[in-house]
């Protein structure tokens, strides 16, 4: 129920902009020296509080010390929560006393794609809290990002722990209410969504918590800042996607740090984010946690894919400050009752949405049912995709897959090594390259394994690029094998099936080697190729790490200039080199640089027509798109009849367990 109450301004029968407001204005003015409000009855009495505190000077800032926030980039070992735990415990040890509050990632205790192992890795908050042993003296709260197991079912949850006086105590869980389900996501499979935001009081004062993809929805930051949080944390593990050639990081932290400012500035809060780092099955987390102080600005920013903890001094005066300067908070607490009626009203549209019922009024059929025009195409090449759309942030690609390589190898599968195919080719230069710069070339072998048909070219590039990454070198001829099949079994075997064979039998040199040498097998096919199908299965798609396979062709070149592999070997006509004087482009009937903008247009949701209609060669799209079509079967893994409830990759879903 509201009251209503009459509220006098402070000059000039209007309330300056620079004071926050409070109340909601009604729609009528009272007279001239006061305006009619609409307040809570429980609020009576706080309009002219809100007015004392606009008009006083600032209160002193050090009755009010800033809180020492630690924003910790977080690599988890996959899956095993009690060494997650130890490395938590030691984090807080390094902290105490210099820190108020530690802030952890999402699923900070198990890594975050565990799909099917969720179960094996949730646990309840006193088992969380009894893994963390006792705080050390001095220690600070602590915000962690954990799967929880709650009233028999599992949770991606926060939790925001107190140490006080000598034991650590629960203050509040959240638990994350937006599952994505899309791209690398299938979250909503695995658990259930929470139904609850809720801001709560702690030593600090009143703090909010969201989860991830949960601060791309407007309203549920919204809804804590109403409730009073002056602090907003945001525990994530967002995967890098997008290396565009602008900002000098992936996109997706671009948008967290459009995101966080915008919701620290619109509610006069401060906002921290604390990211994952770390590969999980070739999802790269990135970090580029930050602290967004209450104007939007960025206090302080944590670097990209390293652990790190970044430290942010949080003072509540800028509150204070901000709020003055922008009362947009007040402004919507005004508007909240129309919001709330506005909000019902949606209900509606919803319902006329999901009856579908006809319209009673004929003449309302017009209305389009989507957003549409009526005018002409004013630009024909509206829509184009062009080779350029394709340019990547190369200095932030490198060190990516630098850290990727290095990860995935040594601290995920616990190897120290590689072997990689050198054919001579840019490909597998470029891989080679990157496994030096990740490995260090004492723990990389580079292995030239040539057949007699093989191009003199293609062993002196192989050669070329072995000598200027300083690789372990050893070459292995496949000739005699081959020839020893073929002229006793295979006399009439056609050039693609010799071809196939040649690749198939590198693939089993190079896994032997890797046995033999304690390495693991380093792939070097593209996008481009396992898009159009054009590789051998069960050969270049087999090594378990491949740093290429998200490059298109055209992506490998510019990044192959970058790393300074040499020109012979990069201008050189793209080719298998397993039929003689045969190259990509003949087999595959478009070049790369025609291939990869339709490629991209494709896999980014155009459709045929789109593409044609903005400027693309429709004989060439169709060509690509039957490719694409017809290849899906190389890209997956042998299919199984399912016959159980526990069918591998159908019902025991499980991510890569290393």
């Amino acid at each position: 129920m509201w009251v209503q109450r009459s509220v006098t301004p402070l000059e000039g029968g209007a309330f300056p902009a620079r004071y926050p407001r409070f109340g909601t204005p009604s729609l009528q003015q009272a007279d001239g020296n006061g305006y009619l409000y609409f307040v809570r009855p429980e609020r009576v009495g706080v309009a002219s509080r809100r007015l004392e505190m606009a008009t006083r000077p600032m209160s002193n800032p050090e009755a009010r010390p800033p809180l020492r926030v630690a924003l910790v980039q977080f690599k988890p070992t996959k899956a095993e929560v009690s060494a997650n735990v130890k490395a938590v415990r030691r984090t807080i040890a390094t902290q105490c006393g210099s820190t108020d509050l530690i802030v952890f990632p999402e699923t900070s205790l198990s890594g975050y794609f565990l799909e099917g192992g969720v179960a094996e890795s949730a646990v309840t908050v006193d088992e969380l809290i009894e893994l963390l042993d006792s705080p050390p003296d001095t220690g600070p709260d602590v915000v962690i990002g954990f799967y929880e197991r709650w009233r028999r079912r599992l949770y991606n949850s926060a939790a925001y722990i107190e140490a006080r006086d000598g034991t650590w105590k629960l203050r509040h869980v959240h638990r994350k209410m937006f599952l994505p389900t899309y791209g690398v996501f299938d979250e909503a499979r695995f658990v259930e969504p929470g139904t609850d935001v809720q801001a709560f009081d702690t030593r600090f004062g009143r703090i909010g918590m969201l989860i991830c993809e949960e601060m791309w929805h407007s309203m549920p930051a919204t809804v804590l800042a109403l409730g009073g949080a002056e602090l907003l944390i945001v525990p994530s593990a967002s995967p890098a996607r997008d290396f565009s050639p602008a900002g000098g990081r992936p996109r997706n932290l671009e948008r967290w740090e459009q995101i966080a400012p915008g919701a620290a500035l619109e509610h006069g809060i401060f906002v921290i984010v604390a990211q994952l780092v770390g590969s999980e099955g070739g999802k790269l987390f990135p970090g580029g946690s930050v602290a967004v102080a209450p104007d939007g600005r960025i206090l302080a920013r944590g670097p990209l894919l390293e652990e790190a903890v970044t430290l942010a001094s949080l003072d509540a005066a800028s509150i204070d400050r901000s709020r003055v300067a922008s009362p947009l908070l007040a402004d919507l607490e005004q508007m909240l009752p129309h919001l709330q009626r506005s909000l019902e009203s949606t209900r509606a549209y919803a319902a006329l949405n999901d009856s579908q019922s006809p319209l009673e009024d004929e003449a309302e059929k017009v209305i389009a049912e989507g957003l549409v025009g009526e005018g002409p195409i004013l630009n024909e090449d509206l829509g184009l995709i062009h080779e350029t759309d394709l340019n990547l942030d190369l200095d932030l690609v490198e060190k990516t897959l630098i850290e990727f390589i290095r990860d995935e190898v040594c601290r995920q599968r616990g190897f120290e090594r590689v072997v990689v195919g050198v054919s001579g080719g840019v490909d597998s230069a470029v891989s080679l390259s990157l496994a030096c710069k990740a490995l260090g070339p004492d723990n990389v072998y580079g292995f030239r394994l040539p057949y007699r048909t093989s191009s003199r070219e293609s062993l002196e590039h192989a050669e070329l690029v072995l000598d200027m990454t300083q690789a372990q070198a050893r070459t292995i001829e496949i000739s005699d094998p081959i020839d020893l099949y073929v002229n006793e079994y295979e006399p009439e075997i056609s050039p693609l099936r010799k071809g196939n064979l040649m690749a198939r039998l590198r693939s089993v040199i190079l896994f032997d080697q890797s046995a033999r040498l304690g390495a693991l097998p380093l792939g070097t096919g593209n996008k481009s190729e396992r898009l159009l199908g054009y590789f051998t299965w069960h050969a270049d798609d087999s090594p378990p790490i491949n740093p290429l396979g998200d490059l298109f062709k055209t992506q490998v070149w510019a990044l192959a200039r970058h790393l300074g592999i040499p020109e012979v070997i990069i201008d050189k006509p793209a080719t298998a080199d397993l039929v003689k004087g045969v190259t990509d482009e003949d087999e595959i009937g478009v070049s790369y640089h025609t291939a990869d903008p339709i490629l991209y247009g494709l896999v980014s949701g155009y459709g045929v027509e789109d593409l044609v209609r903005g400027g693309l060669k429709q004989d060439e799209v169709d060509l690509v798109w039957k490719r694409l079509q017809a290849t899906h079967w190389k890209r997956e893994l042998p299919t199984v009849a399912v016959l159980s409830s526990s069918a591998i990759g159908e019902f025991y879903l499980r991510p890569v367990d290393y």
